[in-house]
Parts: C-alpha cells; sequence; structure tokens
C-alpha cells in the first residue's frame, strides 16, 4: 500500500512519460521520427501552417512529438526528474496546468520570434514544457529561501544555465520555446504555488 500511495505522487509525470513514449512508436511505426515531412503530417509545428493555414492545434500536438530517440529520452528523463519533485508538491492539477501552459507559451514565444525573424523551421519536443518545470521550481526555491526539496538555488542555477547552453550550443535547437517556457513556468508557479512551502 505504501508504494502505491508512493506512486501515486507522480500520475500526472507517468501519464506524461507514457504519452510521450507512445506517440513517439507510433510516429515510428509510421514513418520515421526524424523525418521533418513526416513530423508535420503528425502534428509537428511550422510558423506557415500555423498563421496561414489556421492550423493552431499544432502549438499542442508538437509538444509530444520528437526527432529521434535521444531527443525523447532526454526531455523523459529531465521531466521524470523534475515531476518527482514538482508533483507531489503543486499537486496533480496545478502540476498539469503548469506543464501544458508552459510548453504552449514557449511555443507561441517561439512562434512569434521566428515569425518576426522570418526562420521558420519544423519544431517539436517537450523541452518548452519541461524548461517550465524547470521554472516553477527555481521560483519555489526562492520562494523557500533558497531551498525546496533537495535542490537549492545553487544547484538549479547550474542545472538551468546547463540546460541553456546546450540547447544554444547544439544547432537547430528552439531556444526561443526553451526560454519561453521556462519564463511561462516561473510566471505560472507565481500564481497558482505563492502559498505552497517544502521542507
Amino acid at each position: 500500500m505504501t508504494g502505491l500511495r508512493e506512486y501515486k505522487k507522480y500520475t500526472v509525470t507517468a501519464v506524461l512519460i507514457l504519452l510521450n513514449v507512445l506517440v513517439f512508436l507510433v510516429v515510428e511505426l509510421t514513418g520515421s521520427s526524424e523525418d521533418p515531412g513526416h513530423m508535420l503530417r503528425c502534428g509537428a509545428a511550422f510558423g506557415p501552417l500555423i498563421l496561414e493555414e489556421g492550423e493552431y492545434y499544432r502549438i499542442v500536438t508538437c509538444m509530444f512529438l520528437h526527432f529521434g530517440m535521444r531527443h525523447l529520452l532526454n526531455n523523459m528523463l529531465v521531466l521524470g526528474v523534475l515531476g518527482e519533485r514538482l508533483e507531489p508538491a503543486a499537486g496533480h492539477v496545478r502540476y498539469a496546468l503548469i506543464y501544458l501552459l508552459s510548453g504552449i507559451g514557449g511555443n507561441l514565444i517561439s512562434l512569434a520570434v521566428s515569425t518576426r525573424t522570418a526562420e521558420n523551421a519544423v519544431s517539436a519536443g517537450a523541452s518548452g514544457a519541461v524548461f517550465g518545470l524547470m521554472g516553477a521550481i527555481l521560483y519555489l526555491v526562492l520562494r523557500n529561501r533558497g531551498r525546496f526539496a533537495d535542490l537549492s538555488l545553487r544547484r538549479m542555477a547550474v542545472m538551468i544555465a546547463f540546460s541553456v547552453y546546450l540547447g544554444f550550443a547544439d544547432g537547430g535547437v528552439d531556444n526561443a520555446a526553451h526560454l519561453g517556457g521556462l519564463f511561462c513556468g516561473f510566471v505560472l508557479a507565481f500564481l497558482l504555488c505563492r502559498g505552497f512551502t517544502r521542507r
């Protein structure tokens, strides 16, 4: 019973990971997750299709698509680590809202940046939502005087800095979605979790 109660603390995280894995398998079974054309058919984001064709659903569907196994594993690993700490404290509903709205917010910011710079590319991944969890935990660390769960302000700063650095060092990464998600997660935590503390 104790094990079951522990598992229930991370229900949303487990469902999100499972959903991302299942979508990845479907994409691979019907084509290749590294084929931009196939990813577009599966719902990846692409500025002209969203703005000119009105395919706004792509802002959401692209959050559950990944370019290759490495992309998927990296995002799911970080999602598991952050979700284990944030979901029990924020609660299932608030946690799900932070994840989904951060991902959507990051994608909208990415869309605005790509439109402004006219650099349109096929985009997909849960990174914006995952960065949103980082932003939310950063807020809670600051809110709780430099510590949240087993995370200190220093550890969070290093994690965020390293993640941002990897994004800029690796070509083809949607850094606008990452930074946008980080900002949205911080703001959402401020709005939804202001009264929370975690020893």
